[in-house]
């Protein structure tokens, strides 16, 4: 039987990776710390180990006697009190993860890699935008992005300090679906007829439901080369209306009052929650991060290298993708 290792595994994304690789009839082991909650990760069949990211000693020790075929990095922060947060947990923490996995010797077949389509920042954002390819040269200009660039980087670094490593980068543009928290906030906010955007020049925005990562992930597995990077959407574009439209429609077409601010009230309102969420210790979405990533126009990304060498499929369109959104939402009483 195939072992698989999960990093991240109680997270939104890493829990349906290991939901999809125990419907693949695999050995799965999830990487958790005691703070983890296992709400979603209750299935019998789950054989969990403590990881400790943060210490390339405990962690070689914690790996030790241990043997996968897979690794599933998809542990990270999107949001820190810190900017230099990013880049501990991000960039030091994946390369903790792999220097660990190469001391103990595991057998790896291939090492996948959940990076993001922000590690390119603004990029062609001169009209009509234009898809950000492989080939650009990214600029990142969020913590998040600069750590997730500089975890790609060092692992390109590998071969060229001759060392024969597996791995396979994917980059997903806004994932989203059950069990996601930030635009959870969206539709608790259009619930409360209230939708509040910013910027007026154009902005195409383009997503990416959950089970379409999942689905990217194995093919990765099964087909992905050596040093290859992915980025991943459902292959459409949509306008900022688009996700709040949905949602409107979704919980019922509720009368709604929009609110669209220029990008300096944005820049104000994130200063104060990023010097708020320092002064307090509590983090919030309201930070200089949000604000570079909501200023950002052009999200549109070439998922062609995806499609053609992996065979990778998207599945659900926004639309569809919202309402099972919704839908589980409402189940779960977060609405």
């Amino acid at each position: 039987m195939e072992r698989i290792l999960i990093t991240g595994a109680s997270g939104f994304i890493g829990s349906f990776i290991v939901e999809e690789a125990l419907a693949k009839g695999m050995e799965v082991w999830a990487a958790v710390r005691k703070s983890s909650s296992r709400a979603f990760l209750t299935d019998s069949r789950i054989h969990f180990i403590e990881l400790s990211l943060n210490d390339a000693a405990k962690l070689c020790e914690q790996l030790q006697g241990h043997a996968f075929d897979y690794v599933v990095h998809a542990a990270g922060v999107t949001k820190c009190l810190h900017a230099e947060d990013f880049h501990q947990v991000n960039t030091v923490g994946s390369q903790n993860l792999v220097e660990a996995l190469l001391t103990t010797k595991q057998p790896l077949r291939r090492f996948i890699y959940i990076s993001s389509l922000s590690i390119f920042g603004p990029i062609r954002e001169q009209q009509p935008y234009q898809e950000i390819r492989e080939d650009d040269t990214p600029q990142p200009n969020t913590a998040y992005g600069k750590s997730k660039l500089a975890t790609e980087r060092w692992l390109d670094s590998l071969a060229a300090k001759g060392v024969d490593f597996p791995y396979v980068i994917l980059r997903p543009t806004g994932v989203y679906g059950p069990r996601e928290r930030d635009y959870f906030m969206m539709a608790k906010s259009i619930k409360q007829h209230v939708d509040f955007s910013v910027g007026y020049t154009q902005q195409d925005i383009t997503f990416v439901y959950v089970s379409d990562v999942v689905q990217a992930v194995f093919l990765a597995i099964d087909h992905g080369k050596t040093g290859s990077k992915y980025f991943l959407s459902d292959g459409e574009v949509y306008q900022s209306r688009a996700f709040s439209d949905h949602l409107r429609h979704c919980l019922g077409d509720k009368w709604l009052l929009r609110i669209k601010a220029p990008l300096w009230v944005l820049r104000a309102v994130t200063f104060c929650g990023e010097y708020w969420g320092r002064m307090t210790g509590k983090m919030t979405a309201l930070n200089n991060d949000k604000y570079y990533i909501l200023k950002q126009r052009n999200w549109r990304c070439d998922i062609q290298p995806a499609i053609d060498q992996l065979g990778y499929n998207p599945q659900v369109k926004l639309e569809e993708g919202v309402r099972r959104s919704v839908e589980w939402y409402k189940q779960q009483h977060w609405l």
